[in-house]
């Protein structure tokens, strides 16, 4: 498989910014996806995927044909196009390291950005590999763009090589993954496949099987607004509520810095408005979605507790439903990982089932009927100026793809 290619196929991606937008409801959020959705069908159309296809929301889908007859399954691969909204998506200056020799990274656009080997300890079994990190002034977009291009890569490896024995393989590329609406725009039907992996992990080997369940709370707090000069005992400061509020919520248990593996949060992550009125969001997380509950339920505690210092303001609490654990539709189709293991195992390796604090595409996919674990795609410390990748890794996950494609085909 050619490094270089799969190198310079990263890179063209990452140069498209494909940022995602929250504050707008288009689906796609930022046009970026939307180019950067014809270049890869453009790069499909060329390799002989004939029925690669962009369709009314940005979507891409194509197939890969099989390569042997009365193929039982057909399995699919996906991957998103959008970045972060958390940091800069555009003008990305990737900066390669060849044979990485070790020790920390100073980033060149910003020295005060420097990626630690304390931080990122991974890096130690890295030495003499190719690292692609960003100037520190942006993200690098390997969330996802890494998986993209692994998928384009495995795609392009099995076109040239039909004699590699297979059944069908889907391609699916969603967009605006990053602020949850990855799959809203998606029909199974247009996926038609038994299982389906997302490239969406950090690392090489890894397949993980469990997710965050996750909610959202939206909590509105209303005040009085009225001039500063005749405000006595007529104001009620929507800001000083909202303060009151956030410093009621646990700072030593269930926040992101504090806790870790297993341990659910709750990570107030927005806040706008004035003193009229303002508006908060916060994610609920936790492994087992029944605790979501005791966590809405504690929010709306607090917001009582709250209004009863500030009697005049009201605070609503409303809670969006997100994605929940993948972990149970995965027990409904054991082959997904167990397949995943096997096709490492093939290629000398051994796989990691792993858990992640978080959501992909993946765990909406699985909840909707699909099975959809995660495999890993060479990415590191995503949505953050400090982002950095592995390209050896991500060559590893594109032969990854290709002995996936080939156990499967075994199962006639």
């Amino acid at each position: 498989m050619n490094k270089d290619q799969l190198l310079q196929r990263f890179l063209r991606y990452v140069q498209i910014d494909t940022t995602a937008r929250p504050e707008t409801d288009d689906y796609p959020s930022s046009p970026g996806q939307l180019e950067l959705g014809r270049l890869v069908v453009e790069e499909l159309q060329a390799m002989g995927v004939k029925d690669a296809r962009q369709n009314e929301h940005g979507i891409i889908l194509a197939t890969i044909p099989a390569t042997i007859d009365g193929a039982k399954d057909t399995i699919a691969w996906c991957s998103h196009l959008d970045t972060s909204p958390e940091t800069s998506g555009a003008d990305i200056k990737p900066q390669i390291i060849e044979s990485y020799a070790g020790g920390d990274i100073t980033l060149p656009g910003d020295p005060s950005k420097v990626i630690l080997v304390a931080d990122n300890p991974e890096l130690e079994k890295l030495k003499g590999r190719t690292l692609i990190t960003t100037d520190g002034t942006t993200l690098l977009g390997a969330d996802d763009k890494a998986g993209i291009a692994v998928i384009l890569e495995a795609a392009k490896w099995l076109m040239e090589h039909p004699e590699i024995k297979h059944g069908p393989v889907r391609i699916c590329l969603t967009c605006d993954e990053e602020i949850a609406r990855g799959v809203i725009k998606l029909d199974l039907k247009e996926i038609g496949a038994v299982v389906c992996y997302t490239l969406d992990g950090h690392a090489s080997g890894e397949i993980d099987v469990e997710t965050f369940s996750a909610d959202q709370a939206v909590v509105t707090v209303r005040g009085v607004n009225i001039h500063p000069s005749i405000a006595k005992d007529r104001m009620t400061n929507a800001i000083r509520v909202a303060a009151d509020f956030i410093a009621r919520l646990p700072r030593k248990t269930q926040s992101p810095e504090t806790t870790d593996r297993r341990e659910g949060f709750m990570h107030p992550y927005e806040i706008e408005g004035g003193v009229g009125e303002m508006k908060m969001k916060i994610l609920l997380r936790d492994f087992d979605a029944s605790k979501l509950d005791g966590q809405a339920d504690q929010l709306r505690q607090i917001a009582s507790a709250t209004m009863q210092d500030f009697p005049v303001a009201k605070i609503e609490v409303v809670i969006e439903r997100q994605y929940r654990n993948m972990a149970e539709g995965l027990q409904n189709e054991p082959r997904a990982a167990a397949y995943a293991e096997e096709a490492l195992k093939r290629l000398g390796r051994t796989a990691k089932r792993t858990i992640v604090r978080g959501g992909t595409d993946g765990s909406r996919l699985t909840e909707m009927g699909l099975p959809t674990p995660n495999l890993s795609c060479g990415d590191h410390t995503p949505h953050s100026a400090l982002e950095w990748a592995c390209l050896d890794e991500m060559l590893e996950s594109v032969e990854w793809l290709v002995a996936l494609a080939e156990v499967w085909g075994e199962n006639k």
